[in-house]
């Protein structure tokens, strides 16, 4: 019997410009609940990739006087190292320009055809270049793309249409029934809204962009990219292709995406799955942006944040903890050098990085060993840690990050407290057995946070339980040394 794994994606990557703090966020998301599940010995696939095709890709390809596969196979590696950098652990990346892709992609599409759902036309319509996507007029925002700020082009063509409208009723049927499948829960009404509002069906074909995948039984047309990307989800769970792998990941058990295309994942992508008879997801999670020093990246203020400086200079671990304590996950976030220097000395420096030390040179002054086990029945401290692991797990199950870093903190500040209030330098001159005993429970409510921080700050969970390993302890220096 197949086991069904905990399937998460990202979406892919848009390919026309280098990868960011945005693209960052969802991967890291995905990877810390990747790595969460693990810890908890849930068998997981994470998913990611990039979305190669399209007339925003030709461009910027002409733009650099090289091929659209040139262009693409550039900057594909350029997401993989960052990933690499960020010490992401996909189990795959998949690429739209991939056969295996392309093959799911075009049987799809004629599957669809053949069926009805997909059925030939023309079209006229404002259309986004940036998004490429046609805008209904009440879309638009002062007659401009909301996203884009631009006034979209009339553009008239032949085209392939999927029946997006019959799945109007069975859609709303579905959100009502998966109450949870929009997340968090503020965006769904949103949604809900725009496909009682009607829904008209989407061209999903292009005679004027040539990148892309070609409908085998028309190949004067290009199948639309979104109708193509949304697809990856299945193509690299093995879909028409590896039937064991299919059941071990169908369905996915969460999508992780901006909240600017979550229109795309909560309608177009359940529909096709409808019209396919194929299970939906069970949830799309759609978190916020980030804005740098209080303005929105772009291209024109050149204040695109590049994860590789920040880590080069202050480590991985740090910015992958920042950007999930900071901001709570799926709310929009800003980011400044200013806050996170904050927070690494208030939080790393002072609070964690403070607690492990002076706890490990008292104990290496006052205990000698540890030993594999401590109990004690006793222990306010112990009690606090195990409630605070309940707490912890709760929070990440509900994916809320920041709650989950604000229960481990508030721990240790009570530890901090503790060591104040009970002051084991002064008491191991009057009751050595004592000042034992309070550095052991120290030291073992200290090694929970080795198993907590593990999906945020995996090297640094690693060094903490090696300074916490049974037997000799030894005095070490401080694991997050203040920024200046």
């Amino acid at each position: 019997m197949t086991t069904k794994k905990f399937y998460i994606t990202t979406p892919l990557y848009y390919l026309n410009s280098e990868p960011h703090i945005g693209h960052a966020y969802t991967t890291l998301a995905a990877d810390v609940l990747a790595r969460y599940k693990k810890t908890k010995n849930e068998p997981v696939y994470f998913l990611t990739g990039t979305d190669e095709h399209g007339a925003n890709i030709e461009k910027a390809a002409l733009n650099h006087n090289v091929t659209p596969q040139q262009w693409t196979d550039d900057m594909a590696a350029k997401f993989k190292a960052l990933w690499q950098v960020l010490g992401i652990e996909y189990d795959d990346f998949i690429r739209t320009t991939e056969p295996r892709h392309e093959r799911v992609v075009q049987a799809i599409f004629e599957k669809l055809l053949a069926k009805g759902d997909i059925y030939k036309g023309s079209y006229s319509g404002k259309y986004c270049l940036s998004c490429e996507s046609y805008l209904d007029e009440s879309e638009l925002v002062d007659g401009k793309c909301p996203i884009h700020k631009k006034e979209p082009q009339i553009i008239e063509e032949e085209t392939y249409f999927f029946k997006l409208s019959a799945y109007q009723d069975k859609l709303l049927k579905y959100y009502e029934e998966n109450p949870t499948f929009i997340s968090p829960k503020h965006r769904a009404q949103e949604i809900i809204n725009f496909v009682k509002g009607g829904l008209k069906d989407l061209s999903v074909s292009r005679t004027k962009v040539k990148w892309g995948i070609s409908v085998p039984s028309d190949p004067n047309h290009t199948i639309y990219v979104w109708f193509d990307a949304l697809i990856n989800y299945i193509s690299a769970a093995g879909y028409l292709a590896d039937e064991n792998k299919f059941k071990e990941l169908w369905p996915a058990d969460i999508h992780f995406l901006g909240k600017e295309i979550l229109r795309f994942h909560a309608v177009i992508w359940p529909a096709v799955l409808m019209a396919l008879d194929l299970p939906l997801p069970k949830q799309d999670f759609a978190h916020g942006w980030w804005t740098i020093e209080g303005e929105k990246m772009s291209k024109s203020l050149g204040n695109f944040i590049d994860p590789r400086d920040i880590t080069a200079k202050y480590g991985v671990d740090a910015f992958r903890y920042f950007i999930f304590r900071e901001v709570p996950f799926g709310q929009d976030g800003d980011f400044s050098m200013e806050a996170f220097k904050k927070r690494f000395n208030a939080d790393l420096a002072n609070d964690l990085g403070n607690l492990l030390s002076r706890t490990l040179n008292m104990a290496a002054k006052n205990v000698g060993e540890i030993p594999q086990t401590y109990t004690n029945a006793n222990s306010a401290l112990l009690k606090k840690a195990e409630e605070t692991d309940k707490l912890y797990d709760q929070n990440m199950n509900a994916l809320a990050f920041d709650k989950a870093l604000d229960a481990i903190w508030a721990l240790a500040g009570y530890m901090n407290k503790y060591i104040d209030e009970t002051k084991p330098w002064m008491l191991a001159k009057t009751d050595p057995e004592k000042t034992k005993e309070i550095l052991l429970e120290l030291v073992f409510a200290l090694r929970y946070f080795a198993s907590w921080l593990a999906p945020f700050m995996p090297t640094s969970a690693a060094e903490i339980s090696r300074r916490l390993q049974s037997g000799k302890i030894e005095k070490y220096g401080p694991l997050f040394p203040r920024i200046d």
